[in-house]
């Protein structure tokens, strides 16, 4: 500043929303590069479990098991040392085969024992019940992938005084053999007069007939969470929503329409109306990401500094212009998608069950609760930007868009590519 010249006393808060806006962008352009190295499917390679367990006797519990046929040759032929079993098993599931997989799978009976038995174990009063394998498996597809079905009979000594009921427990399929992360094993059981379902994992791997209400709601209701945070594509398309959203109320509404869109499709599921393969469900979420971006960047590029304006007068429903009916619309539309996304996470082909349809629910609980968080984490801040600074927050909030629209190409692109 040379000497006789003041100070615009505009110039320091243009300066700071400049700051501000600038942070904002490498934050975004950090969290774009991390995104970058993840694989094409945001929810990694993973696997889940199907288990039912029913009573056939007062001593005999028999547990119905669903097993990814290929992981199945893998870690049984490693574990097990039989590496006869995966190179005939992987021969056949390349020919899709289904005659010789199952033969194979029964032909090698002993090691697929050993494994399954070290894994999946049932105690009754505190005793370990004696497994045994059926000689019989079937090979059926569920989500376009091949399951084995192996059943096991466990037969139990009589249950003590003070132990009641059943625990089930398993570990199959875990992290340390490094061929998948965070398999879930799924569990319906109709055992001790008690009907429920049950999803174990690393962290919780057992569970007791005898548990209450309470500890089955919270076991699907962090599945839930955990799943959206993990799956940083549904992330995205929420961060979307939000950055595009010019209101509280649009919001609350698109949220609102995301919500029960997906809650549609993800309970249609669980009834087996509806079953599409996840070579469709995850080429059009990664879509659906790029086209909600899409929107916005579209609208900022044709109305520039008035993007965020409403063009709706008292008489609007809702207070929501044509635009943001419009965005509601297609909001709707991609969430009965995200919805399958959802669903293909629990891999629900199970038959129907009330107990199952409850779980599920909860399931969506824990989505729910996630969804609410980040918005409460995430519009605040540039609702506060808007007001502050009108400009800054156009340009953060592009910003952050047009990121997204490059992640949601980029996956689509790969997921089709992938198959």
């Amino acid at each position: 500043m040379t000497p006789g010249t003041t100070r615009s006393p505009h110039r320091t808060p243009i300066l700071r929303h400049r700051i501000v806006a600038a942070v904002l962008l490498a934050v975004v352009a950090v969290v774009g590069l991390l995104a970058l190295g993840g694989p094409a499917s945001a929810h990694g390679f993973s696997s889940v479990v199907y288990a039912h367990v029913d009573s056939r006797d007062a001593g005999t519990v028999r547990a119905r098991l669903g097993l990814e046929y290929d992981l199945m040759l893998v870690s049984v032929g490693t574990s097990e040392h039989d590496d006869p079993f995966y190179r005939a098993g992987q021969a056949a599931w390349d020919d899709g085969d289904f005659p010789g997989m199952r033969k194979t799978a029964e032909a090698h009976l002993e090691s697929l024992g050993a494994y399954v038995l070290d894994r999946f174990t049932v105690t009754s009063g505190g005793r370990a019940c004696v497994g045994e394998l059926e000689p019989t498996v079937t090979v059926d597809m569920q989500d376009e992938v091949p399951y084995a079905e192996v059943t096991a009979d466990f037969t139990c000594p009589d249950p003590g005084r003070t132990d009641s009921g059943h625990v089930v427990s398993s570990t199959l399929f875990p992290d340390h053999e490094s061929f998948v992360t965070g398999t879930k094993t799924i569990v319906t059981y109709d055992v001790d007069g008690k009907q429920g379902s049950a999803t174990l994992a690393t962290d919780s791997p057992s569970f007791s007939t005898e548990q209450s209400a309470g500890q089955r709601f919270w076991e699907f209701f962090t599945l839930g969470a955990e799943h959206l945070l993990t799956g940083i594509d549904h992330i995205l398309f929420l961060v979307a929503l939000i950055a595009g959203s010019r209101r509280l109320r649009e919001v609350v509404y698109t949220a609102s329409a995301f919500t029960v869109a997906h809650s549609i499709t993800f309970i249609l599921a669980a009834l087996g109306v509806v079953s599409p393969p996840s070579i469709v469900v995850e080429p059009l979420i990664a879509l659906s990401i790029a086209a909600v971006a899409g929107w916005y960047l579209w609208r900022l590029w044709r109305r520039r500094s008035r993007a965020d304006e409403l063009a709706v007068g008292t008489e609007g429903r809702f207070a929501l212009d044509r635009s943001g009916w419009s965005r509601l619309a297609v909001v709707f539309a991609f969430g009965l998608v995200h919805g399958l996304g959802f669903a293909g996470a629990l891999g629900i082909h199970e038959a129907f069950s009330w107990q199952l349809l409850v779980s599920l629910l909860i399931f969506n609980v824990g989505i729910e609760a996630v969804q609410l968080a980040i918005i409460a984490i995430v519009f605040p801040p540039l609702a506060l930007l808007r007001r502050r600074a009108h400009i800054a927050s156009l340009w953060v909030t592009g910003a952050i868009t047009a990121g997204v629209f490059v992640m949601g190409m980029i996956w689509f692109v790969q997921r089709l590519a992938a198959g």
